[in-house]
């Protein structure tokens, strides 16, 4: 007869200890974060010591409303997610407390973080990734001034249907022309007699 004690509880995986279930969340969390970076373009890293949680809650928001995502991870966890990505190159950035934003449009996330550290002196720009290639505050900067993946579209929904109006304009315009010349010699007549 085995005497049933708590090593052997654990030998014959009776109970999972409270250790076994952070390692598998953390491994689920990892896995996750991977997948998201695989289906990212860019990756902004930030530095947001001080802030509050309303400020933080508002740039959440402001990423959402972009279609970026923004979180804050554990540089352990994050630079075993991204080892295996196109963004290995900027795992030297995760040092100190550190957050993320991504998305896969790659202008999104550097558009709103460039604008939340003007607004705020306590979150700063480390750096990021795009497509691959590490990029510096500058480059970041600069992919702010771009118009996004949906400005991008409306101009170029803008584009192509403006032909067509012009096209339905023009057709109509005879018309309208005939009906105006219509209506002026009608009330013409009108006034005469």
């Amino acid at each position: 007869m085995v005497k049933l004690t708590l090593a052997n509880i654990r030998c014959k995986n009776l109970i999972t200890t409270e250790v076994d279930v952070k390692r598998s969340e953390k491994k689920d969390f990892v896995a996750e974060l991977k997948n998201e970076f695989s289906k990212s373009s860019s990756i902004i890293v930030s530095e947001y010591s001080g802030l509050t949680v309303e400020e933080s809650e508002s740039l959440r928001k402001e990423m959402r409303a972009n279609g970026a995502k923004f979180r804050v991870t554990k540089n352990r966890l994050t630079k075993l997610a991204i080892a295996e990505t196109q963004f290995k190159e900027m795992s030297d950035l995760f040092k100190g407390p550190t957050a993320i934003a991504y998305s896969a449009d790659p202008v999104a996330p550097a558009k709103v973080a460039v604008n939340f550290e003007k607004k705020f002196d306590k979150f700063n720009i480390l750096g990021g990734g795009y497509n691959g290639e590490k990029i510096n505050k500058d480059r970041i900067n600069f992919l702010a001034k771009l118009p996004s993946l949906d400005e991008l579209r409306g101009k170029i929904i803008g584009l192509i249907s403006a032909p067509a109006q012009k096209i339905a304009t023009l057709a109509n315009e005879p018309a309208g022309q005939i009906a105006r010349l219509i209506s002026s010699k009608s009330s013409n007549s009108q006034e005469s007699n």
